[in-house]
């Protein structure tokens, strides 16, 4: 194993072979389009009725009702009803010349040399550099979700948390979880966190010496949370970001409609033998069908060589590239947490013990990005006030956006070093 206190040297990164990285994306294509085909066509399709003089049923759009029809007298309806045909054929062909765009856009991910520290079944643990003569003691320990790659916090090497981290001082590590195969088919939450990621740490305190900051990023905040609770003597502290714990404090109505889909999907489950990568786009398009769509129109935009469409790529590459979820592992989540709300009330387990919040006296920081909408702030409010010694700091920007955007720098990263410093000693 190379030595884990030697920096990263970037010019080892090896290019990704075209071969491997075919796009199919945006995924699922077909219900993006169909979400986007359906909302232009109604479009299309209430102009006589809006015509006819029907009511407002909303009063909170009765201004741009107003201002619309105003607009619609001045035109004439036949050349608003050509108007809008010719829009909604401008948008169907700008939407299918962006994905042609991205799928055959020449960036490719250049990834790190892959050999692990620690690897056991799917899961590996990375190291990810640390500066020469670094002076942080404690090193970190990434967790991200299950359900996207942990890459998104080692995005580009111009886009790089866990690089920048290593490069400030710090040796950073992260769980790397694979994708479920024959020895994770039948794998719960209590796999992965009392078992997988203990054993990870177990290897990390024999190899370094050192106890680390646990960092856990959305779905992997819930995962570091109960690895802290169960392992507090083994951590130096506990960072959370994007973390949910109250999955009914936004839109209760909302989380009962992701559980519901359970029970819609229990099929594909019976017969794939996980919830495929998939299934788990759909559910997330479901809080925005329109997402994707407005995404690539903004990307047509863009000038296809420049950096900012590159980024948008890479980007996009991440969001494609999902991870399917064990049938256990997907029942726990949609019924448990999104159902049941059993992390707010006190009644999520780990190997048969409660995660209780209140009980770690470790140093914590959550991080509430106030544009969040895959984890509404109000959601991770809850744990912050859960956690005794839990300092918060709420940065403007989105759930993605906090560890990629343009503003993450100055305002995640820079206080998220300062807070580990402290901590780390």
């Amino acid at each position: 194993m190379a030595d884990p206190l030697m920096v990263r040297d970037s010019r080892q990164r090896e290019k990704i072979p075209p071969t491997q990285t075919e796009r199919v994306g945006p995924r699922p294509l077909p219900l993006h389009m169909t979400a986007a085909g359906v909302t232009w066509l109604l479009s299309r399709a209430a102009l006589p009725i809006w015509k006819s003089g029907s009511p407002i049923w909303n009063p909170n759009a009765a201004a741009k009702w107003q201002e619309l029809e105003e607009a619609a007298q001045s035109l004439g309806w036949e050349d608003l009803e050509a108007a809008l045909d010719n829009e909604v054929m401008a948008r169907a062909r700008r939407f299918a010349a962006a994905v042609q765009v991205y799928r055959e856009h020449p960036y490719h991910r250049q990834a790190p040399p892959s050999e692990p520290c620690w690897e056991e079944g799917g899961t590996r643990l990375l190291f990810h550099g640390a500066a020469a003569g670094r002076t942080k003691s404690a090193p970190l320990l990434f967790v991200p979700s299950l359900i996207n790659r942990g890459y998104i916090l080692d995005l580009k090497e111009d886009c790089s948390l866990l690089h920048w981290l290593a490069a400030e001082g710090f040796a950073v590590y992260s769980i790397d979880w694979g994708t479920p195969g024959a020895s994770e088919k039948g794998f719960s939450l209590t796999d992965y966190i009392a078992g997988r990621l203990e054993r990870a740490l177990d290897w990390l305190l024999g190899e370094t010496g050192e106890r680390p900051v646990a960092v856990g990023y959305c779905m992997g905040g819930l995962l570091a949370l109960a690895l802290a609770h169960r392992r507090q003597g083994d951590l130096r502290g506990l960072a959370l970001l994007a973390t949910p714990w109250d999955f009914h404090a936004a839109s209760q109505g909302q989380a009962r409609t992701v559980a519901a889909s359970w029970f819609a999907l229990a099929p594909l489950m019976a017969s794939a033998g996980v919830l495929p990568a998939d299934a788990v786009q759909a559910l997330f398009a479901s809080l925005d069908p329109l997402l994707v769509v407005r995404k690539f129109l903004r990307f047509h935009a863009l000038d296809p060589t420049g950096r900012e469409a590159e980024k948008f790529v890479a980007l996009e590459d991440w969001l494609n590239d999902g991870v399917a979820l064990t049938n256990i592992v997907a029942r726990e989540c949609l019924i448990g947490w999104y159902g049941e709300n059993r992390p707010a009330l006190g009644r999520w387990a780990v190997a048969e013990s409660l995660v209780r919040p209140e009980e770690i006296e470790l140093p914590a920081l959550c991080m509430l990005p106030t544009g969040d909408r895959i984890v509404p702030p109000a959601s991770a409010l809850a744990l912050t006030e859960s956690l005794p010694r839990c300092e918060r700091i709420e940065p403007k920007v989105g759930h993605i956006g906090m560890i990629v955007s343009a503003r993450a720098r100055q305002s995640v990263w820079r206080p998220l070093r300062e807070w580990m410093g402290n901590v780390a000693g």
